[in-house]
């Protein structure tokens, strides 16, 4: 497959229309108004504006993604389909819309490869992977596998399901706290189950049946996601379906999953745009970079960092 990249230098040329079935970046100096036309807007500017990201260099790291782009073509042209179509859909249908592209790619030759070149690892299960505690109005749930940093697994998955369910269906619950015990809130994915299943199809209906992302959805504003360490795929992508996030001065955030020849499965492309905008969402995704507190806070992907207690303004999401 022919790399499906687009680089426009906006101080150099005009924007030219570049097909659905390309990834587009602009790279300018200085950040401008524009349209919907570009997936990654990148510019050597200090702290600017949404939807662009601040990067040194913005010609180097339109390279780098140039580079990812070449190496993982479907995964990262679904990631931007995605994303695109996803500004139309309702929240739930983009859940969906994302299961099918992550279950098609995980059918594709690029995944296959990476999981052969993939260390193996032995599953480490939880007798009770998520722990909740009920007091009054309050619930506190917390993700209970420290010695794999929470990784996410089909029992922490199901177990969560049921925690959230909870506090969906009862309306006495108004606050639910959200916590990782150990080092980190949650690594992601637990690779010891990546490649498990070998029916797509049956994949997409327990990942869009079992959702804890489509619980998240619907009890969001009450609930306070308390991210800490390294929180990569679906420790950023289900945490951000909070009302509120507060992160600790060691958290950083990262999204894997392209070079793996996916697209973030547990809610990501639904709610990282609806807090940072699909294009710096499309960057993450990409560039695979991680991302510190701070810059995460700036773009409202967190909204309070502990460490300083700085807090993000709402207006700015």
């Amino acid at each position: 497959m022919e790399s499906p990249f687009t680089c426009v230098d906006l101080d150099r040329a005009l924007p030219s229309p570049a097909g659905a079935d390309h990834v587009r970046v602009a790279v300018s100096a200085q950040p401008r108004e524009m349209g919907e036309e570009f997936d990654v807007l990148l510019t050597a500017a200090p702290d600017p504006p949404r939807p662009w990201v601040s990067c040194a260099d913005p010609y180097a790291t339109a390279r780098l993604l140039h580079t990812t782009v070449a190496r993982h073509p479907a995964a990262s042209l679904s990631l931007v389909q995605v994303l695109r179509m996803g500004r139309a859909l309702s929240g739930s249908d983009r859940l969906v819309l994302e299961s099918l592209a992550y279950s098609t790619l995980q059918a594709g030759r690029d995944f296959r490869t990476w999981l052969a070149s993939a260390r193996p690892r032995a599953s480490r299960p939880a007798a009770e992977p998520v722990r909740v505690r009920r007091d009054g109005a309050r619930m506190t749930i917390t993700l209970d596998r420290p010695w794999v940093r929470n990784a996410f697994d089909a029992a922490t998955r199901d177990a969560l399901c049921e925690a959230l369910e909870v506090a969906v269906l009862d309306p006495t619950v108004t606050r639910v706290d959200l916590y990782g015990n150990g080092p980190a809130f949650c690594s992601g994915g637990d690779l010891s189950e990546f490649g498990t299943s070998r029916d797509p199809a049956e994949a997409h209906h327990v990942r869009v049946h079992r959702s804890p992302a489509a619980l998240l959805q619907r009890c969001g504003p009450k609930v306070t996601a308390h991210v800490h360490g390294p929180c990569v795929g679906a420790g950023i992508e289900l945490a951000a379906f909070a009302g509120s996030v507060t992160a600790a001065a060691d958290t950083t955030f990262q999204l894997p999953e392209i070079r793996m020849g996916l697209i973030p499965g547990a809610g990501g492309t639904v709610s990282l745009p609806a807090r940072i905008g699909r294009e710096r969402a499309a960057y993450l995704a990409l560039s695979g970079a991680a991302t510190d507190v701070e810059t995460a806070l700036r773009w409202g992907l967190v909204d309070v960092n502990l460490a300083t207690e700085s807090v993000h303004p709402p207006k700015d999401r």
